[in-house]
């Protein structure tokens, strides 16, 4: 069984809310270790904690357009995150992506 197809559920958990992402992280431990369910894992917790870290400061701004701009961000992020996952691809989420990478390597 190659590495796509053995972390690919824990994957796919990872995208579906930060709950998904922190049983996703418990699911890809020791011998069942994936590199493509790590890969997402990072991708997702990172959309989820910049949409949660963000999303306060940006509400303050009382402005339907910003507020409205950020939330099309973070939904176009974990749409094009969440297909690459269903594709079986590896592809790092615009302008974000290799920060995340960075910031979780350890996961």
């Amino acid at each position: 069984m190659n590495d796509i197809e053995k972390g690919k559920n824990t994957a796919i958990i990872s995208y579906i809310t930060i709950i998904g992402s922190v049983i996703a992280i418990f699911m890809n431990q020791d011998e069942n270790k994936s590199n493509f369910a790590s890969f997402h894992i990072r991708q997702a917790l990172g959309i989820f904690l910049t949409f949660f870290l963000l999303g306060y400061p940006i509400g303050y701004f009382n402005s339907w357009m910003v507020s409205s701009a950020f939330w099309l961000f973070i939904f176009i992020l974990w749409i094009y995150g969440f297909l690459g996952c269903l594709n079986n691809e590896k592809r790092i989420v615009p302008i974000v992506g290799d920060f995340y990478q960075k910031f979780f390597k350890n996961l």
